[in-house]
């Protein structure tokens, strides 16, 4: 016996004890879970057919595992104006078991829950934003009188000049603690990953999510090796993250530690 039945918007035809790979479901593993919209079921040269779905049909599975599926580059281009866009993508999955095929007499139990659920979080969702538009109002009543006798007693072109000269000391001034804190962190990552010379470099573009920018930049900072980048952890991606086009995600999603280790096997 088999079923086509729809799970989280696509649709499949399963079989009993058969293993599928859907769309990140809500139910915890180990957990069971029911699908009413069955399409067709056959069994040998009989099937029957839903007008869209079989009533009181329902495919019973098991839930395994929450997992990522297999990486997919999206690469955008626009030729002669220089724009290029790199993006990776994993699917979030739900592997399951088909435990049972009911071709009629099944109770649809969890619509009703999910109904009640969905009225329940609305009602949340609107006591929650009711609150806050209250106590904001008498807020901005507050705040509205004192701009306006600023604003009279100080001719305008006055304000704001002074205004631009003081945000323009303020960003010099936290772009120099910026680089301070840069040149710190920098200093706290070598120290736990060790250093290395030029001459021993290796060449870091092999790592998935280095290019040649990246490259530039971690050699700049001192790291050359694969050896270095493998011992990276978790405090020191965070010390990394605060340098320009570089962020912990991106180490961690692209897994640059597990890469160097490979290819640090494969040269010995």
């Amino acid at each position: 016996m088999y079923a086509i039945v729809e799970i989280a918007g696509q649709q499949f035809k399963v079989e009993k004890d058969q293993k599928v790979f859907v769309h990140r479901l809500a139910t915890e593993e180990g957990k069971t879970v029911s699908f009413d919209n069955v399409l067709l079921i056959g069994d040998g040269d009989k099937f029957t057919l839903g007008a869209p779905a079989i009533d009181g049909a329902q495919v019973g599975a098991k839930v395994l595992s929450h997992l990522k599926g297999d990486k997919v580059i999206v690469f955008k281009k626009k030729r002669r104006k220089g724009y290029r866009v790199k993006n990776g993508h994993r699917q979030a999955l739900t592997e399951i078991v088909i435990e049972s095929i009911v071709a009629s007499g099944a109770v649809k139990a969890t619509k009703a829950e999910n109904k009640g659920a969905v009225k329940a979080t609305k009602e949340t969702a609107k006591a929650d934003k009711a609150k806050p538009a209250k106590a904001e109002k008498p807020a901005k009543a507050e705040k509205a009188a004192p701009v306006k006798e600023v604003k009279k007693a100080e001719p305008k072109n006055a304000v704001k000049k002074e205004v631009e000269v003081s945000e323009n000391l303020v960003t010099r001034a936290e772009h120099r603690a910026e680089d301070a804190n840069v040149e710190i962190n920098i200093d706290k990552v070598l120290h736990s990953i060790g250093t290395a010379l030029k001459a021993d470099a290796d060449d870091l573009k092999l790592i998935n999510g280095i290019g040649p920018v990246y490259e530039e930049k971690l050699n700049e900072l001192g790291i050359y090796t694969f050896e270095q980048i493998s011992k990276l952890k978790a405090a020191d991606r965070e010390e990394l993250s605060a340098i320009d086009g570089i962020t912990r995600e991106k180490i961690e999603s692209d897994e640059w530690v597990k890469q160097a280790k490979a290819l640090l096997k494969d040269k010995k």
